[in-house]
């Protein structure tokens, strides 16, 4: 049996990886769940699983979480220890890291350090210290497997394959539920509505940036660290049915994609599971029955949250990270309606053209670039 930890156990991705664990009945242990501050999934999931350690970010809720597991030998720990101790489990085969924002990259790190292969679905891990991550993990022989639908799609494509031989990868965005309004409209947008995604189920963070199209830019800079690319190399594709999951164009123009029904346990089994693949209950693809795959460029004058990734990108160093922090505030501005739909690329551009990068950083230089970046972001948040 593969021992699994789950960072982000509550999540959406998180709570995937156990159904995907359920299906694949008595393959899996798990030793170690965490949570941000839902005491009360957290609860029912250890009561499910007894895993070894229970751990939860909130310090002001762990209390209750303790009397609900007193009868249990979990152990309860608390905070960026317990999350770092949660990913950095000696008896661990893979660690799923699910958690949302810049708190991943310290345990994604430390995991690293012992050995610990990832099952990444942390995308700020590498859009903030790609370089650090990926140069670490090729030093300590650590496997990091993309959870990403489109990340996982191309290290599928990539199997088998010389990496010298990849001319280029393209990334497929299904446009999110904006796709086709017009400017004015996007004026009027509603919480409501940018959760609204067509396709994906995900949580209420990512869903925004998927609206925005930062979601794409993201997974861009993650594709230029997990892939070894050149920006050059990286394409962005919009491709409304998600059914094509990404694209490896080789040198002699050769294309491998991963197809599939939009459903994250997909990938999330492939992680899980890698190098083997399992049979499971899943729905299978039906090309007649879908009729039609589409494509189309993206809308970069309305969306220039794509731009500024790339842009972040190729300066390098602690612009990613700024981009990434100013990005996590507006968009928790605007979930709680103190921003409009347009004005979260409005501070992130604000922030970025107010920092001086540090181009060869150190990761404490790019934790305080991320600090730095989210105060930023807030002051410019109240100037609006």
């Amino acid at each position: 049996m593969k021992k699994i930890s789950i960072l982000g156990s509550t999540g959406s991705i998180g709570k995937q990886t156990l159904e995907v664990i359920d299906d694949l009945t008595g393959q899996f242990e798990v030793l170690a769940l965490t949570a941000n501050q839902n005491v009360e999934l957290l609860t029912a999931q250890v009561k499910k699983y007894n895993p070894q350690y229970a751990v939860l970010m909130n310090e002001e809720r762990a209390s209750e979480l303790k009397y609900n597991l007193k009868d249990l030998q979990t152990e309860v720990l608390v905070g960026e220890g317990g999350l770092i101790k949660a990913a950095t489990l000696v008896d661990v085969d893979l660690v799923v890291n699910a958690v949302v924002g810049a708190v991943g990259v310290k345990p994604t790190l430390e995991a690293i350090r012992v050995g610990n292969d990832i099952g990444l679905a942390n995308k700020e891990a590498l859009v903030t210290a790609g370089e650090i991550v990926m140069r670490e993990a090729t030093e300590y022989g650590v496997n990091i497997l993309p959870i990403d639908s489109e990340h996982n799609a191309i290290f599928q494509a990539l199997q088998g394959e010389e990496k010298e031989q990849v001319s280029r990868v393209i990334l497929t965005a299904s446009g999110g539920p904006f796709r086709e309004v017009s400017a004015v409209d996007l004026e009027e947008v509603t919480v409501k509505q940018a959760l609204n995604h067509p396709n994906w189920d995900m949580g209420g963070k990512i869903t925004i940036d998927s609206a925005t199209l930062m979601n794409k830019g993201l997974e861009v800079i993650e594709a230029k660290w997990l892939f070894d690319l050149d920006f050059e190399q990286i394409d962005v594709v919009v491709h409304p049915q998600s059914i094509v999951h990404s694209l490896v164009e080789y040198k002699d123009h050769s294309m491998l994609a991963e197809l599939g029904l939009p459903d994250m346990k997909v990938p999330i089994q492939y992680a899980l599971t890698y190098p083997k693949r399992k049979k499971n209950q899943l729905k299978s693809l039906d090309l007649a029955q879908v009729g039609k795959l589409t494509f189309e460029e993206p809308r970069r004058d309305l969306f220039p949250c794509l731009d500024f990734a790339y842009q972040a990108g190729r300066v390098g160093g602690t612009m990613p990270a700024v981009l990434n922090a100013a990005n996590e505030v507006a968009v928790a501005q605007f979930l709680n309606n103190q921003l409009r739909f347009i004005e979260i690329p409005q501070i992130i551009e604000k922030v970025m053209k107010r920092h001086q990068p540090i181009i060869t950083p150190t990761l404490d230089d790019i934790l305080a670039a991320d600090s730095w970046a989210r105060k930023q972001a807030r002051k410019e948040g109240d100037r609006n």
